[in-house]
């Protein structure tokens, strides 16, 4: 039974949530204060072989899963100045589906409004004549989106999710800066997992922190184009269902390519990633993401 919730929450929550904060190229560069910005994104992800302690799982439901996903994400942002320090807050609020197939195609599809998402930035550090810079952010993820106990897929998680964050960009060489990130997510209960924890009626959830590491360059081609690279370690984030520990800690390296350009429309960004080791939980084969951002 054990093993079996430990697949059940994976299907629920793995699929549409990232495990950390992604950064895109130059998100650690101070923003300019009293700007207005709305970017919308388009998000792609698709997810196959589950893996249980770094096997893979092949009998069953899970003998050939595929979990796809598909999310339009608004956010709205705002900068401004705290004490003459660079800062920047935005709401973010998504809408997508979650769509198993495969071997899980007898589980349904579910389409929905996901949890809202409140972020504050500021830098402490912020040194624009030599690209210096570092930045501190905190998350808070309310839940506010679609959620039904009786299914195992829902694109609202019934939880709070809070992530604190810190990020460092300078230059290597020439136009060629690296970054790091660290950020910490928190995890609050749901106390309402019935079929996605394979319980006829409402049980508990709970979560462990998790770390997530991203690093890597960034390379100014031109005035126009950037592109960048980040490697992503995570951490952590072991459940426990009712009573039980799940033993399913995250351990997963992926990688994610960012290309973007700047117009005077605005900037349109490209990523393309996926999972290159897991321990615990469905591999991602997938991660496809376009943005565009303008000022207003």
């Amino acid at each position: 039974m054990k093993f079996l919730r430990s697949l059940a929450f994976a299907l629920m929550a793995l699929p549409f949530t990232a495990l950390a904060i992604d950064l895109q190229p130059n998100d650690i560069v101070a923003p300019i204060p009293g700007k207005n910005h709305a970017m919308i994104s388009y998000l792609n992800t698709d997810n196959s072989t589950f893996y249980r302690n770094g096997s893979a799982v092949s009998t069953g439901p899970y003998k050939s899963p595929d979990i796809s996903t598909q999310s339009a994400i608004l956010r709205l942002l705002t900068s401004y100045s705290v004490s003459d320090l660079p800062a920047v807050s935005y709401l973010q609020l998504p809408y997508g589906t979650i769509k198993p197939a495969g071997s899980l195609a007898a589980y349904p599809t579910d389409t929905g409004v996901g949890d809202l998402t409140f972020a504050t930035a500021i830098w402490p550090y912020s040194d624009r004549v030599n690209r210096r810079y570092l930045g501190i952010a905190g998350y808070l993820t309310a839940p506010t989106g679609s959620y039904n106990s009786q299914q195992p897929f829902n694109t609202g998680e019934n939880r709070y999710k809070s992530d604190i964050q810190m990020g460092y960009q300078q230059p290597i060489i020439g136009d060629l800066d690296g970054m790091i990130a660290v950020d910490t997510m928190w995890f609050g209960g749901n106390s309402q997992c019935a079929a996605a924890c394979l319980s006829t009626a409402n049980t508990s959830l709970t979560q462990k922190s998790l770390t997530t590491t991203q690093l890597g360059p960034i390379y100014k081609i031109s005035q126009t184009y950037t592109v960048g690279a980040s490697y992503f370690y995570v951490a952590g984030g072991a459940t426990t269902i009712g009573n039980t520990y799940q033993n399913n800690v995250v351990n997963t390296q992926r990688f994610l390519l960012s290309a973007l350009a700047y117009y005077p429309f605005g900037r349109i960004s490209l990523q393309y990633g996926r999972d290159m080791e897991i321990k615990n939980g469905f591999v991602e084969t997938r991660r496809f993401i376009m943005r565009y951002t303008t000022e207003f």
